[in-house]
């Protein structure tokens, strides 16, 4: 056997927007995702996620579930907009509430809770342009964790702010759905003294718990040996992983990326105007743990002039066969890559893989079953990449795949099904793949067989 610690965190994953629906119920405000996910072109099949996966009202027939395959840890997302629905101000008790129970049932299950506090899901009434909604994550993270920090003893602050930030404000791709790179760096600052700000809060609210935050960095390299490609290799491993890890681990945003701004016009001068006295030590508040999310890595190659061009520089991709219905390469050793090359240039002092997964479609049969061979051997090879990791003496504390069931995947709606639990939108019947009890048996020998 190939045996993890003992210990060791094995848990699933979701998120509060893309399961929850039940948008309008119980004083649930509306976030930036509703707004998009309602502007016909934007979503996929013109989807929604006002009923999702229902979990709203379904969460206790799902801890079930959890508890029959063998699952111990949880790791799920809180609705700022059910906590506090205008951004600011009055906290709703009814939100408050539905948390409390969904805890509660979680804990009355054997599964121990793991809190998001950002997945995206921003109240509408507010934009991460503004600096003072830094303060307003801070005072929804005081509410939250003042009524839960009795049986929440994990928490993340805030899920890929890379996707939320320069993603969403820089490139257009995630909502707000903004097209402006200046605003893209300006807005993941202000997420990050967010999370700097909320980490005080939590551990005052909180006793003994540990806090961390979750990013997405990309394993990268360049596809030749040539200048070019080398260059835009170290721009895209900048702009995308070190924008990041610097600032929470060395309290400055990397130099070489920040004249790269410069010089393509994203930036007015190397002085970062949105960056005050303090801000940086408030950033690099020292955390628990860091939070990493792995699908893909990245084969950077440049186009002729735009080798600092983020979103421009070509992206090799392999072959059909070895992708997943995502359009992302199917490579394990990248896990074992990003986790040493983070280990060790960063020092993080734990690590838990909080996403890693993959989009297949495998619908039930005629007798209900549902064979996902590639997701198993999908979760089979990066779980002994990460072996390998922690081996290498890389301290991972635990292990979430993405997703436990289909469930609104963003702009691509219902089209992608991550879930090791299939969901029927029609009926919300869930029923388990070969790969949810796969991974069960995984979790009750702590190791996959050699």
């Amino acid at each position: 056997m190939l045996l993890f610690p003992k210990n060791f965190r094995w848990g699933t994953s979701t998120s509060a927007f893309q399961i929850e629906g039940a948008v309008h119920e119980d004083g649930r405000g509306q976030s930036i995702w509703d707004v998009v996910s309602h502007t016909p072109g934007r979503i996929r099949n013109n989807d929604n996620a006002d009923i999702a996966c229902d979990h709203y009202h379904r969460y206790a027939d799902d801890f079930e579930l959890m508890k029959t395959l063998g699952y111990k840890h949880y790791r799920f997302s809180i609705a700022w907009p059910r906590i506090i629905p205008s951004g600011r101000g009055a906290v709703n008790q009814k939100g408050l509430d539905f948390y409390s129970h969904l805890v509660d049932s979680m804990l009355e299950n054997g599964i121990t809770p793991n809190a998001t506090l950002y997945h995206w899901d921003l109240p509408a009434t507010l934009d991460w342009e503004a600096r003072e909604t830094a303060d307003a994550f801070a005072a929804y993270t005081d509410a939250i964790t003042r009524h839960l920090g009795d049986r929440v003893k994990t928490w993340g602050t805030l899920n890929e702010p890379w996707c939320s930030s320069i993603l969403s404000y820089g490139m257009g791709g995630h909502a707000p759905g903004k097209k402006n790179p200046y605003l893209g760096l300006k807005t993941a600052h202000h997420q990050l003294i967010a999370h700097g700000l909320a980490i005080p809060i939590i551990r005052a609210n909180s006793a003994g718990a540990e806090v961390g935050i979750t990013l997405n960095p990309a394993p990268a390299q360049p596809l030749t040996h040539s200048p070019a490609d080398y260059e835009a290799y170290r721009h895209f491993d900048g702009y995308f992983n070190r924008w990041f890890l610097d600032p929470l681990f060395r309290r400055q945003y990397p130099p070489d990326i920040i004249s790269d701004y410069v010089k393509m016009g994203s930036l007015p001068s190397e002085t970062l105007d949105f960056v005050q006295p303090g801000d940086m030590e408030t950033i690099a508040t020292p955390c628990d743990f860091l939070g990493l999310n792995y699908y893909e890595r990245t084969v950077v190659h440049a186009v002729p002039g735009q080798e600092m061009q983020p979103g421009k520089v070509a992206i090799w991709k392999a072959s059909r066969d070895n992708m997943t219905d995502m359009e992302w390469e199917v490579y394990p050793t990248g896990l074992f890559e990003m986790l040493l090359n983070i280990f060790y240039s960063y020092r993080p002092a734990k690590i838990y893989i909080s996403e890693n997964g993959a989009a297949y479609t495998y619908n039930p049969d005629e007798e209900g079953k549902i064979n996902d061979i590639k997701r198993i051997a999908y979760l089979d090879g990066h779980l002994r990449a990460l072996h390998r990791a922690i081996q290498a003496g890389v301290p991972v504390d635990g292990y979430y795949t993405w997703s436990f069931m289909d469930n609104f995947e963003w702009a691509h709606g219902y089209s992608k099904t991550f879930g090791l639990v299939h969901t029927d939108y029609v009926t919300q019947k869930r029923t388990p793949r070969a790969s949810a009890n796969w991974y069960g048996e995984i979790i009750q020998q702590n190791g996959l067989k050699t």
